[in-house]
């Protein structure tokens, strides 16, 4: 990424601020959209705190995508200015033709095709700049360059933007750092005394987790014999020496000891290579994101975990808890979504055993695997689930798509994913799901990596096969536009 491309990208963010700052200083009314995940409940959290500190007049609102009723607020509230947050680049035509009046921003981070001239949008995007939306920056990362923008003292909430971007999944390269647009962002927070650092064991609950129950839930890595089972995992801690318990108190990962980690690391590498499994070997080291203000032992000191609190805030239906707390509140709203979190774990184990009971539930296709949730599982659960079954599939060739019925809004909402591997041999999902959505009157679109969808119920087989097509000419070398839909 070229620092010319830096420099323009960070230039138009600060035109964004200077925007929103002209809104404030005429006390017009703000109304901020934002999307459910990770990413966007940070992004809206960023945003809400730098208008809270400016005593500015504004609503936030938390949706799953844009459509009719979104316009219809937007039209019937009459704000002064409109920001999209970690969504709205692929909704230009639609805020064109709907919403010709009013100011909108739009902080935004997947790809899109096409970009509309009309002055009264504003449209941020690092895919203007051939900067790639799904590594380089987040929404909430592109939203963290607006505030401090808008008020240097704004950097305080560079750590948000960070959980927003590993809540994203952008931490893809060696040793599972962030890069890009993001790497700026971690600067600013480790001079900032808000984020340290480390390389250390890469399994989830570092901070919460017995360190037996972070092993035997660990899926990448794979531990063949120790994932799934708690006690084989206490066991093999047990024949390091490794204590699990220290003053009665379950021991953690960041409880250990640079000799027991050092022992536990050369171990499991060792047991991954007797497996057979070496590729797994380089999965056990990465990049971890300490938040040095939290409290020990919580949720929000390690960044992968505070993402999945957010997550399951927007998940649950309760997306004001995890914008109250990237905005500060360390308690009520805290209290409530380790509650909440529980239930959304709980929700996600039931959804991946049904999947499992039948063979039917998911389906291998000539390009792609398809998951059928239908009316079984949760819409707003079903990017979860693709996510975590992506990394079990015997062709990692084939993306997966997922799907689950939307009955009130006779829609169907898919989610795709799919693996590194995939992106070399030339799979781009954001196109494909654009492409086939729009040719059966939905929308769609996202990142290479990782897309979702809409369409009618009535056109979900004709939807599944046509992105199978897609996928098809892609690993063949061909290009997918959004009007390649045959």
């Amino acid at each position: 990424m070229g620092q010319s491309k830096i420099t323009n990208f960070i230039a138009l963010t600060q035109k964004a601020a200077k925007k929103i700052m002209e809104t404030i200083q005429k006390d017009g009314f703000i109304h901020v959209f934002s999307h459910l995940d990770a990413d966007g409940i940070s992004a809206a959290g960023i945003i809400g705190k730098a208008l809270f500190r400016l005593d500015a007049k504004f609503r936030l609102r938390v949706t799953q995508w844009v459509d009719e009723k979104i316009i219809d607020e937007i039209i019937a509230d009459k704000p002064q200015l409109t920001i999209f947050t970690d969504f709205g680049s692929n909704y230009l035509e639609l805020l064109n033709e709907k919403v010709p009046k009013s100011k909108v921003v739009i902080l935004d981070h997947h790809q899109f095709a096409n970009d509309i001239e009309n002055d009264n949008f504003f449209h941020v995007n690092p895919h203007i700049f051939d900067i790639p939306g799904a590594t380089d920056v987040s929404g909430s990362g592109i939203a963290y360059f607006v505030a401090k923008t808008i008020n240097p003292k704004n950097i305080d909430l560079s750590p948000i933007a960070i959980v927003g971007a590993l809540g994203d999944m952008q931490d893809k390269n060696d040793l599972r750092t962030l890069c890009g647009l993001n790497s700026l962002i971690v600067e600013n927070a480790v001079a900032a005394n808000l984020i340290k650092v480390e390389k250390d064991l890469m399994f989830f609950g570092r901070e919460t987790r017995p360190i037996h129950r972070a092993l035997a839930s660990s899926n990448r890595p794979f531990l063949p014999g120790i994932t799934g089972e708690e006690g084989a995992s206490a066991k093999f801690l047990k024949n390091l020496d490794i204590d699990l318990k220290e003053n009665q108190r379950w021991r953690s990962l960041r409880d250990l000891q640079p000799e027991e980690r050092k022992r536990l690391s050369s171990a499991l590498a060792d047991y991954l290579l007797d497996q057979g499994l070496h590729f797994e070997v380089e999965n056990l080291i990465g990049t971890i994101y300490v938040l040095t203000k939290e409290e020990d032992w919580t949720p929000l000191r390690d960044a992968r975990e505070f993402a999945v609190l957010l997550n399951s805030t927007g998940r649950m239906d309760r997306p004001s808890l995890g914008i109250s707390i990237c905005m500060g509140d360390r308690d009520t709203s805290l209290k409530e979504a380790k509650q909440i979190l529980e239930d959304y774990r709980k929700s996600i184990n039931k959804y991946l055993c049904w999947v499992k009971e039948k063979p039917k539930r998911m389906k291998e296709f000539e390009n792609i695997y398809v998951i059928y949730g239908e009316n079984f599982i949760n819409e707003k659960i079903i990017g979860t689930i693709s996510s975590i079954l992506v990394s079990t599939l015997h062709n990692l060739e084939k993306p997966i798509i997922a799907f689950a019925n939307v009955e009130e809004e006779n829609a169907a909402k898919f989610s795709a994913r799919t693996t590194g591997f995939a992106l070399r041999k030339g799979i781009n999902l954001g196109e494909v799901m654009k492409a086939a959505s729009e040719k059966f009157e939905g929308k769609g679109g996202g990142h290479n990596i990782a897309a979702g969808a809409q369409v009618p119920i009535n056109q979900v087989q004709n939807f599944i096969s046509l992105v199978n097509i897609l996928v098809g000419k892609q690993l063949a070398g061909k290009t997918v536009g959004s009007k390649d839909n045959t």
